[in-house]
């Protein structure tokens, strides 16, 4: 009877701790709405819409799942005065608490459209007056060779998947917060697949980004870009 008495002030206690620990305060709900369209410039910095290339698109077949993890997409390509185009993705998710956001990675979404997704590397670059850490893709299918520059955040800090990132997750939620955030892809189309050809693509990406960056209005830049880490 004491052994049955126990167990049940046990289940008790866990579903308690359980109830207490999960987050409830919704970090979207207390910053100004995301409107992609509105916030990200048609033109910047010599950059403008050109609407005559689409960036590659979730396969239809995941569609539905997406639509269940982000609250809202924008893609775009970009064209600058010397001819140079550049593609811009942006998925935006009001809940990232979940490592199920994964599922929108390029690494994936590449996959799923029939691409062979290589040369997978982590980089550092500079953007402003930070550092932001991102992932280095190359995507071929037939002639076609998309290096791809991506990153994620969450609320207000940038990192790229990995166990920085579920540890970010899991300490919002020990705080009760339920995070947003987004994955953002950069990329763009070259000749070749020499090193040249990838070097060429790498500082477009990272010379893309900073005008993105520069031109974003100051108060919604670190949700986008992530915030410098005061010393």
């Amino acid at each position: 009877m004491a052994t049955m008495l126990l167990a049940a002030v046990l289940m008790a206690s866990s579903f308690g701790l359980a109830e207490w620990l999960t987050p409830r305060r919704v970090m979207a709900n207390e910053m100004p709405v995301m409107d992609l369209a509105h916030i990200v410039p048609e033109s910047f910095g010599g950059w403008r819409v050109d609407p005559s290339v689409v960036p590659v698109l979730p396969d239809p077949t995941v569609t539905e799942k997406l639509d269940s993890l982000y609250s809202e997409t924008l893609n775009r390509t970009y064209i600058r005065d010397d001819g140079s185009r550049v593609m811009l993705s942006i998925a935006y998710g009001k809940n990232q608490n979940s490592a199920s956001t994964a599922a929108h990675r390029p690494e994936f979404c590449y996959s799923a459209q029939g691409f062979v997704v290589k040369q997978s590397v982590t980089d550092r670059i500079q953007v402003m007056d930070q550092d932001l850490q991102v992932v280095r893709l190359l995507a071929t299918a037939g002639q076609r060779r998309e290096p791809i520059t991506y990153w994620v955040t969450l609320g207000q800090s940038a990192s790229i998947p990995g166990i920085s990132r579920k540890m970010a997750q899991m300490k919002y939620g020990l705080q009760g917060w339920i995070m947003d955030g987004m994955l953002m892809r950069v990329s763009s189309l070259v000749p070749g697949l020499d090193a040249a050809d990838q070097d060429a693509a790498k500082t477009l990406h990272t010379q893309f980004i900073n005008d993105l960056a520069k031109a974003m209005p100051a108060a919604d830049r670190s949700r986008f870009f992530g915030s410098r880490e005061k010393d």
